[in-house]
């Protein structure tokens, strides 16, 4: 197992113990599991994200923290919330990122998920000019997140 999946798998743990929230003291949570400080910020910058449904807050300083919250919407606040999390652009990666997670919490199926996916995909934006492929991405998920609205 990697070191990463490990941490991730340490602050899911303080998650689900925590009812979605916990508070990660870095140093701390780096001497238990015998890494560096940056290796924890490395996992929570890339698998708790506001694609994947975490909020993240920081307090720095000596009695700083990283506060991470797990999103407990329905299913059409969840869909708002990856409306806004979108942005102007969105890259192969992320948009992959948000479709398994409206599968992963059964907002869309796997079938649709897997046509979603072929839509935003690179090649299916072959004519779009390379400066603007990103956010006709991000206007087709846009789109898409508000068919699926009730």
């Amino acid at each position: 197992m990697l070191i990463s999946d490990y941490i991730a798998g340490i602050i899911e743990e303080m998650l689900n113990a925590g009812d979605g929230i916990t508070e990660v003291k870095r140093n701390d949570l780096a001497s238990k599991i015998g890494c560096v400080p940056s290796q924890i910020n490395y996992v929570i910058t890339s698998r708790f994200t506001p694609e994947k449904g975490y909020t993240i807050e920081s307090r720095r300083g000596g009695g700083g923290y990283i506060r991470i919250i797990r999103a407990r919407m329905t299913g059409n606040e969840y869909l708002m919330h990856f409306f806004h999390a979108i942005g102007d652009t969105l890259d192969e990666s992320n948009a992959a990122a948000f479709i398994a997670n409206l599968r992963d919490r059964s907002i869309i199926t796997e079938r649709e998920a897997a046509i979603i996916k072929t839509a935003v995909c690179g090649s299916a934006l072959d004519k779009a000019e390379p400066e603007v492929k990103n956010n006709v991405r991000a206007d087709i998920m846009r789109h898409i997140i508000m068919s699926l609205m009730n």
